[in-house]
């Protein structure tokens, strides 16, 4: 059965980056397996993406129909990521490790698509996620940090993102260490993807 997908890339590297070929490579193995339908790429590393401001915030919480012009024209880059993340039914993320966590770029976008009554409500029992998202793959890099270690910030941050967005499946394709093991990260990597 195939599925809508969005990648969101976050490597500056371009055709050197390791998380943006091990992305190709499971976007390729999906699509072999009939499971990849519809697929759109959202591209972090054009630094088109704000970062929020007090004026966003204040927006996310002003009840829609009483948002001025201002405050919609301010939240219709977010309006379009939010729209984009939850038109789709798988989502893949591909993230280098930049100083121990997440790429700004990526930080930003987590940041505009996390919005209270779109990708999350809270409730009695605290937030519930909204995304509407069955599984995700988080796609990661590093030079030397290995994933899983008390460095790495960027996988349990982004699994606890994936949580609170409501996705339902999460899994990890990880290349470690690639600065000094190069071949036997994508080879552990390239089987990773080949269980998913």
């Amino acid at each position: 059965m195939s599925h809508s997908v969005l990648v969101v890339n976050a490597s500056v590297q371009q055709e050197a980056s390791i998380s943006r070929k091990l992305v190709d490579e499971l976007l390729h193995t999906l699509s072999e397996r009939g499971e990849v339908g519809p697929v759109v790429e959202r591209d972090l590393s054009t630094n088109e993406v704000r970062l929020i401001s007090a004026e966003h915030v204040a927006a996310y919480y002003t009840d829609p129909d009483d948002r001025s012009a201002e405050q919609h024209r301010l939240l219709s880059q977010s309006d379009d990521l939010v729209a984009e993340l939850k038109a789709a039914d798988t989502l893949i993320v591909g993230a280098p490790m930049y100083n121990f966590s997440v790429p700004a770029s990526l930080k930003a976008w987590i940041d505009l698509v996390c919005r209270v009554g779109e990708t999350f409500r809270y409730t009695e029992n605290g937030p519930e996620g909204l995304s509407g998202i069955k599984r995700a793959y988080l796609v990661v890099a590093t030079g030397g940090t290995p994933i899983g270690s008390e460095a790495d910030f960027l996988v349990p941050y982004l699994k606890q993102v994936m949580r609170f967005i409501g996705v339902e499946q999460v899994e990890v394709i990880a290349a470690d260490k690639v600065k000094q093991e190069e071949d036997k990260a994508l080879a552990e990597a390239r089987e990773q993807i080949e269980a998913a």
